[in-house]
């Protein structure tokens, strides 16, 4: 039976009390219309006698508080102290206090386990709080229905780690039916072979997928006007291929292009939660060089592709991604080599083309080669950076490779691809 303070007020109760005190009722039925037993009946019967005009059933109910150790409250505070800092730096891409982030950082990093409600407080008290701009109600959905159906390529500039004092490229590749991240990297230079090293790393780990899907910069796509610079001005749009294009021409793998901003903002992009975690990893690591911040990233797309359940598929990606490719649900295709080209390396690099002088010699960079092939003829270069010192161009004309040469890259400074 509930509690006697819920079903009587106090005034009941000592009318009660009264009447058995004049013996008008005895004593059983009290208990049976109270409905409590013997023992507290006269506990309460005892409360009244001593103070009948302060007499009350209701008393204050107090929930034990376990209370947070001295140095959990100093942890917290120091995590929010970092996040306001980090919030308020003018260079840093980040706006709001993530506390959900910092409960994750008690747990991992000092082993302390506390509620997000009680980050939140603490914030609140300490004034470490900031309202959220309304929302824009979340309407994104799946349009695809395979995986390797469309590939979300992209890159984005920002300060991820502000101790380095130095804006770096993320580049990244992203299955759209899983949002698997199937490639990121950071670089600090981005060029037509940094995106072609994720390319060459996406297909010959998964397979070639069915469409790449892109922005117009001048890597992915020649717009005439803006491209005009490195080309002849009678050439329109698309009248001429960038290196990173010619590679998924030669793959047969299709490239779409988003024709304006907003038709590319569409499209979701791991960049807002990697940003989130990513830079602030790095602040509270004081990481000041791009190495330990790629280990940093390797960390958090693990995180993302294994652990994260994803807000729009509503599954963690990678058993989305296995499950498809488990149950044939995939447009991957096997890469081959196609005859003549005989490596990875005549796919996936640089082009140049040259025509063979009446010595038998073709210059490139102030630099030349002689080679085995008739006056006239074109020779195709297929470039391959093997390191920031070292180049491998495979020489190739009518379909055979005609000769390899190895060089410096300093060799090749001030070559447009």
């Amino acid at each position: 039976m509930s509690q006697v303070h819920k079903r009587f007020t106090s005034d009941q109760v000592k009318e009660l009390f009264e009447r058995y005190l004049k013996n008008e009722v005895k004593r059983e039925y009290l208990q049976e219309i109270l409905g409590i037993k013997k023992r507290r009946f006269f506990v309460l019967l005892k409360h009244y006698r001593e103070t009948p005009q302060h007499f009350t059933i209701r008393y204050p109910r107090r929930t034990p508080s376990r209370g947070l150790s001295p140095q959990i409250e100093k942890n917290i505070l120091t995590e929010l102290a970092i996040e306001k800092k980090t919030i308020e730096d003018k260079n840093i891409p980040l706006r709001s206090y993530n506390y959900s982030y910092i409960k994750n950082r008690l747990r991992t990093t000092y082993r302390q386990k506390v509620s997000l409600n009680t980050i939140i407080r603490r914030a609140k008290e300490h004034g470490f709080y900031l309202k959220k701009p309304k929302r824009i109600r979340h309407d994104r959905e799946v349009l695809t229905r395979y995986a390797g159906e469309l590939i979300q390529h992209d890159s984005s500039l920002h300060l991820w780690a502000p101790a380095a004092q130095e804006k770096w490229y993320l580049i990244t590749s992203l299955d759209d039916y899983s949002r698997f991240i199937l490639y990121a990297a950071l670089v600090r230079k981005e060029t037509s072979w940094t995106h072609i090293l994720a390319l060459q790393s996406v297909i010959l780990r998964h397979g070639l997928p069915f469409a790449y899907y892109v922005d117009s910069h001048s890597i992915f796509r020649f717009v005439r006007g803006r491209d005009s610079l490195w080309y002849q001005h009678h050439l329109q749009t698309d009248e001429t291929t960038p290196q990173w294009k010619q590679v998924l021409q030669e793959c047969n793998v299709k490239v779409i292009h988003s024709l304006s901003p907003q038709a590319k903002g569409k499209v979701e992009r791991p960049y807002g939660w990697l940003q989130d975690h990513l830079i602030r990893t790095c602040v509270r690591e004081d990481i000041a060089d791009i190495k330990p911040a790629q280990q940093i990233l390797g960390r958090e797309i693990h995180q993302y592709n294994h652990h994260q359940v994803h807000s729009t598929t509503q599954e963690i990606p990678s058993i989305r991604f296995q499950r498809a490719l488990k149950e044939r649900q995939s447009l991957f295709r096997e890469f081959k080599i196609i005859p003549p080209f005989q490596s990875a390396k005549d796919i996936f690099c640089l082009r140049l083309t040259r025509t063979v002088d009446s010595y038998r010699r073709i210059s490139v960079n102030h630099l030349q080669f002689k080679l085995h092939a008739d006056p006239f003829q074109q020779v195709n270069l297929r470039i391959y950076p093997i390191n920031h010192q070292l180049y491998e161009i495979r020489f190739w004309c009518e379909g055979k490779l005609i000769d390899i040469h190895k060089l410096k890259a300093s060799d090749l400074q001030g070559v447009h691809f």
